[in-house]
């Protein structure tokens, strides 16, 4: 495969060594001549000078050939055009971008990045499987669908304990697809599931309907 990384820093840099490593042609396009450099040294020629968020610098780079295209440098507004331009000047099918802030991540969705990468997110994911510290955590995002995966541990002050899951309110489109129990199998419950505290369920619901689901399943009743 072809692929093209926006950004030569620390990221950029390995992740550009481990695609070479695996067979794949790479160009790792930089604005900063002295990390062209280094990166040359090292790499080899696989470096452009200029600016992944200008057409004349993905052209020369070839971006309409590219099939993947990854964009990994410090600034998340960098990120977000570079793959912009390559998905609508270019139709470069795979857009990947590399983000600092983690609320920007649903906007860069809806603005059409296939995948969106926050380490802040991914170190609190690995947080919360090990210390649960929210109610509430993300397994997948399926962007074309426009859906959340996601899990949802039910605390016993919730006002979904002891309740059928068919008498639940529900936001519009949320489903609940399995419940984890413990010391049981999991289980894909049924409308007369009767839910328990400490019960872990995975659902599925929209990006805007997440709180509303999180309401539900583990806030009191008022």
């Amino acid at each position: 495969m072809y692929i093209v990384v926006v950004g030569g820093g620390n990221v950029g840099y390995h992740l550009a060594r481990s695609l070479l490593s695996e067979g794949h042609e790479v160009l790792v396009i930089e604005k900063d001549a002295q990390t062209c450099e280094r990166i040359g040294e090292e790499l080899g020629s696989v470096t452009l000078r200029g600016d992944g968020c200008e057409v004349a610098t993905l052209e020369t780079a070839g971006a309409g050939r590219a099939d993947i295209f990854v964009a990994v440098t410090d600034h998340d507004e960098d990120n977000l055009v570079s793959c912009q331009v390559a998905r609508h000047r270019f139709e470069v099918k795979r857009t990947v971008a590399r983000v600092a802030n983690p609320k920007l991540v649903p906007i860069f969705h809806r603005l059409g990045v296939d995948c969106v990468v926050s380490s802040t997110m991914l170190i609190m994911e690995h947080i919360e499987q090990e210390i649960p510290t929210h109610p509430l955590m993300h397994l997948l995002t399926l962007t074309e669908a426009e859906l959340e995966i996601v899990e949802v541990r039910i605390p016993p002050k919730s006002a979904a304990v002891g309740r059928m899951v068919k008498d639940l309110s529900l936001p519009a489109g949320a489903t609940i697809s399995l419940l984890i129990r413990r010391q049981q199998r999991p289980q894909i419950p049924t409308g007369d599931t009767v839910l328990q505290a400490g019960d872990q369920v995975v659902a599925v619901t929209r990006p805007d309907m997440e709180e509303a689901l999180k309401q539900v399943l583990t806030e009191g009743s008022r």
